[in-house]
């Protein structure tokens, strides 16, 4: 209703991930690039966590758009699978000649196969899990298990766990603790500040058509940062509507006020995060510095 109002040619915050408005502040870029080298480099398992609506999906597919089409990659987003399913969800999506009623050994065997015969081409293969969260400990241990598909030399199969905090409490139960010992890398998308705010709701307008100076001004951009708390997910709702309700009073100024009747409109109410978010951030952002500098190095 208001694209043309505001010069847009596509919305610029649908909560769908779009990797045409992907926003690489926030350490996202940084996140994304450490990602990459790590599964070119060969790393075994790989940990994302965030929390709800701090842009993990979008972190996922855009590494299907950068990474190289020498790089296989298996995506699940419904993990609540026992070891079984979770075998026959992977030779599925590998296109494995297995069937349902198949034994775990012999899915197995056919993905052993598979994966030499891409290693032997040059390929690799990745599987993306999100929601890892909900994955019950059985079948954490089976992805322990698939992670000692190897040669002498490479992994076969890389796996990355991608989900919110309650993660890493699962990852310390005591049970397995072994898979926990086999992440070599873990990452934190932490929310986004005032300012950082105040720049991705630019970038997305801009990616979206948008030109001039962004319609928020700086009370707009403070008030969106008091109800979101930096999580992209809310951000997104907020700006959405209070685009509409600048719209609705015929100004290309979004204020506070909208921000606020966007806000109640969506009944969110003021988020504050807890501790731990901050610290975690602080712990993933000290590992993308470890991975860029090994790439560095490198």
């Amino acid at each position: 209703m208001y694209l043309s109002y505001f010069g847009l040619k596509i919305h610029p915050f649908k909560i769908t991930p779009n990797t045409r408005l992907f926003y690489d502040g926030g350490l996202r870029a940084e996140v994304l690039d450490a990602l990459i080298y790590s599964i070119m480099d060969g790393d075994g398992i790989i940990k994302i966590t965030g929390e709800v609506g701090s842009g993990k999906t979008m972190l996922s597919r855009m590494l299907e758009v950068r990474l190289p089409d020498t790089v296989e990659i298996v995506y699940l987003s419904h993990p609540s699978l026992s070891p079984d399913e979770i075998l026959h969800a992977i030779a599925r999506e590998l296109n494995l000649d297995t069937h349902h009623y198949s034994n775990r050994l012999a899915v197995i065997h056919s993905l052993q196969n598979h994966l030499l015969q891409q290693h032997m081409n040059n390929r690799q293969t990745i599987v993306l899990i999100e929601e890892a969260q909900r994955m019950p400990l059985d079948t954490l241990e089976e992805i322990r298990l698939l992670s000692n598909l190897e040669t002498h030399t490479s992994k076969l199969l890389q796996m990355i766990l991608i989900g919110q905090p309650e993660l890493d409490k699962k990852l310390a139960d005591p049970e397995i603790r072994q898979l926990k010992e086999r992440i070599i890398h873990s990452f934190t998308l932490r929310p986004l500040t005032s300012d950082e705010i105040g720049e991705y709701l630019l970038c997305r307008l801009n990616n979206a058509g948008f030109t001039g100076e962004t319609p928020f001004n700086h009370s707009a951009v403070k008030r969106l940062h008091k109800y979101s708390a930096g999580l992209i997910r809310r951000v997104n709702v907020i700006a959405d509507k209070a685009l509409l309700a600048a719209y609705a009073d015929d100004t290309k100024t979004v204020s506070a006020k909208h921000v606020t009747q966007a806000a109640k409109d969506s009944q969110i109410d003021p988020l504050i995060l807890k501790e731990k978010t901050l610290i975690g951030a602080a712990i993933g952002l000290g590992a993308i510095f470890i991975t860029l500098l090994g790439f560095l190095m490198g």
